[in-house]
C-alpha cells in the first residue's frame, strides 16, 4: 500500500498544501509553546534531516520555523536571528510574499530585543509594505500579521500593535484578548507619564474586552488577572484585589509568570490604594521577582513605576520623593525613545514604499504588454548578470519558437496570432517556478531562464511541447512549439549561452519541429 493509490482513488496518508511531514513541524511548535524547548530543537533537527531525505522540501521552513521560536523563549536571540535569515532567503527563493512578511517581522522582534533599533524598524516597514499588497491566502496573512503585532508591542510601538489587533478582531474574535493586553500596557504606561485621562481610556477598552471572556470562561485565571489589573489602576479595587487573590495561586503553580506578575501588580495596587502599603510592596516585590522567567520590557518598567508610588506612600518625605521622582523621570524618558522609534518605523515605511515603487516601475519597463513576460531588456539584463557571474550554475536556457507561426497570422489575422502568443506565454508561466524567468524575446520567440541541469531542463521542455500541443487556440487550428536547450557551464558568457541554445532549436526545427533539442 505504501506509496500506492487505493483503488477507491484516495491516498493512503492525508496530503496537505503544507507538505507530508506537516504534522512534525507542528509537533515541535507545540513543544517550543509548551516550554519544552530543549525537546523542540533535538526534535526539529532530527526531522529537518527526515524531511531533507524524502525530498519534503515545503515542511522544511516550518521545522525551521519551530526550532527558531523555541531558541527565542529560550533568551538565545543571535541563534534565533541565523535561523530567521536562513528561513528569509527560502521564502525569498520561493517567491512567497507573506513566508517573507512573517520573517521580517520575526527578525524585527528579534532585533528589538537586542537593542538593534534601527535594524528592526527597516524590517518591519519592509514587512508591512509586503502586507499592503494583495493576498489570496487569510491565514497565512492572519499568521503574518501576528507576527507584525508582536513585533510592535516588543518594541513598546502599542499605537501600531492595537491598530493590527483591531484589524484581526473584525474577522476573528479569538484576538480580543491579545489586543486587550496591548490596550493594558498601554494605558499604565500613559498613567506613568502623566496622561491620567488617555491611560483610563484604555484601561476601559481593555477591561470591557476582558469581561467578556471572564464572564464566558469563569477558569480563565489568565483573563481574570488582565482584569483585576484594569480594574485596580482604574480605582474598583476590592473586585480587583477579589478576582487577583483567586487567580494568583493558579497562575503560579501552572508557571504562567505574565499573568502572575499581573496578578501580583493588580493585588499591589489595590492594597496601597486601601492604605496598605507595606503589604501592597510585598505583591509588588513578588511580581518583579517574577520578572526573571520571560518578562517583556514595559513590564519591568511598570512595575518599577508602581514601585515608586508605593515607595512614596511608604515615606512621604524627601527620600521618598526623590526617589519617586528618579523612576519617573527615567520612565519619560524611556517614553520619549518609544515615540522615536514610532517616528523610526514611518520613516522606514515611506523608504520602502517609495523602493517598492520604483521596482515596480522598472519591472514595468522590462515587462512585455501582450503577454505579460520579460520583455527583450529583461533578456539582455540576465544576459548581463551572466557575464558579471551573478547568474551561476544550475542554469539552463530555453529557447521556445512558435512553429508555423506566420501561417497562422496570414490564415486567421494578426488577433488570432496575438491570441495564440498569449497562450503559449500562460504555459510558460504554468511550468515555470518562481526562480525561473520567462521572457517573450521576439515577435514568436521566447526563452525562459531555468533554474537546474539539463535533466530538469529536457523535463520542463518536454512539459511546455506537449502543453502547447494539447491547447485549444481556435478548432481545427494545431499550435506547437521548438524547444532548443542549453546548459551554462563554468565561464560561459550569455551570447556563447544563447548562440548554443539558438543553434539546438535549429536542429529541432530541422527534425520536424513540435520537439526539442539538447
Amino acid at each position: 500500500m505504501d506509496g500506492e493509490i487505493q483503488s477507491d482513488g484516495w491516498l493512503p496518508v492525508p496530503v496537505t498544501v503544507f507538505g507530508p511531514l506537516h504534522l512534525l513541524a507542528l509537533r515541535v511548535h507545540q513543544m517550543a509553546n509548551t516550554g519544552r524547548c530543549h525537546e523542540a530543537i533535538a526534535a526539529a533537527d532530527a526531522y529537518l534531516a527526515i524531511a531533507r531525505a524524502t525530498g519534503d522540501a515545503r515542511t522544511v521552513p516550518f521545522l525551521i520555523q519551530g526550532k527558531m521560536y523555541a531558541n527565542l523563549k529560550m533568551g538565545r536571540l543571535i541563534e534565533a536571528t541565523d535561523l530567521g535569515e536562513q528561513l528569509l532567503r527560502m521564502h525569498r527563493v520561493a517567491g512567497s510574499a507573506l513566508g517573507e512578511a512573517k520573517t521580517l517581522c520575526d527578525l524585527a522582534q528579534f532585533d528589538v530585543l537586542r537593542t538593534r533599533y534601527v535594524d528592526g524598524m527597516r524590517n518591519l516597514a519592509r514587512a508591512a509594505v509586503l502586507l499592503d499588497l494583495p493576498h489570496n491566502n487569510p491565514d497565512r496573512r492572519i499568521s503574518a500579521l501576528c507576527s507584525f503585532a508582536e513585533a510592535a508591542n516588543a518594541a513598546e510601538m502599542y499605537e501600531t500593535a492595537a491598530a493590527t489587533y483591531e484589524q484581526l478582531s473584525v474577522a476573528n474574535a479569538s484576538f480580543e484578548l491579545v489586543h486587550a493586553v496591548t490596550l493594558l500596557y498601554w494605558g499604565l504606561r500613559l498613567a506613568h507619564v502623566g496622561r491620567h485621562d488617555e491611560g483610563a481610556n484604555r484601561l476601559r477598552r481593555s477591561a470591557t474586552l476582558t469581561r467578556r471572556h471572564v464572564d464566558q470562561r469563569p477558569d480563565d485565571f489568565g483573563s481574570a488577572a488582565m482584569l483585576a489589573l484594569a480594574l485596580a489602576k482604574l480605582g474598583d479595587v476590592v473586585p480587583a484585589e477579589k478576582l487577583a487573590r483567586e487567580a494568583v495561586l493558579p497562575l503560579r503553580q501552572a508557571e504562567n509568570f505574565q499573568y502572575a506578575r499581573m496578578a501580583h501588580l493588580a493585588i499591589g495596587i489595590s492594597l496601597r490604594a486601601q492604605g496598605a502599603p507595606h503589604e501592597a510592596r510585598t505583591e509588588f516585590v513578588a511580581a518583579r521577582e517574577l520578572c526573571d522567567f520571560g518578562a517583556r520590557p514595559d513590564e519591568k518598567t511598570i512595575i518599577r513605576s508602581e514601585m515608586a508610588l508605593n515607595a512614596l506612600e511608604l515615606d512621604g518625605g524627601r527620600a521618598g520623593r526623590d526617589l519617586f521622582e528618579a523612576v519617573e523621570g527615567q520612565t519619560r524618558e524611556l517614553w520619549r525613545v518609544r515615540l522615536q522609534r514610532l517616528a523610526m518605523l514611518r520613516q522606514a515605511r515611506q523608504r520602502e514604499e517609495v523602493d517598492a515603487a520604483r521596482a515596480r516601475a522598472e519591472r514595468e519597463v522590462m515587462r512585455d504588454p501582450l503577454t505579460g513576460l520579460g520583455n527583450r531588456r529583461r533578456f539582455d539584463l540576465l544576459l548581463d548578470r551572466i557575464d558579471a557571474h551573478r547568474l551561476g550554475v544550475p542554469l539552463v536556457l530555453l529557447l521556445v519558437d512558435v512553429d508555423h507561426f506566420k501561417a497562422i497570422n496570414d490564415a486567421y489575422s494578426h488577433s488570432v496570432g496575438d491570441r495564440a502568443l498569449r497562450e503559449v506565454a500562460r504555459i510558460l508561466r504554468a511550468h515555470c517556478r518562481t526562480e525561473d524567468v520567462p521572457v517573450r524575446y521576439a515577435g514568436d520567440e521566447f526563452t525562459v531562464f531555468l533554474r537546474g541541469d539539463l535533466t530538469v531542463g529536457r523535463e520542463v521542455a518536454e512539459r511546455i511541447r506537449s502543453a502547447v500541443a494539447r491547447s485549444d487556440i481556435l478548432p481545427g487550428v494545431r499550435l506547437t512549439v521548438s524547444v532548443g536547450l542549453a546548459e551554462l557551464t563554468d565561464g560561459m558568457t550569455g551570447d556563447a549561452l544563447f548562440r548554443h541554445a539558438d543553434d539546438r532549436l535549429y536542429a529541432a526545427k530541422y527534425s520536424g519541429r513540435n520537439t526539442i533539442a539538447a
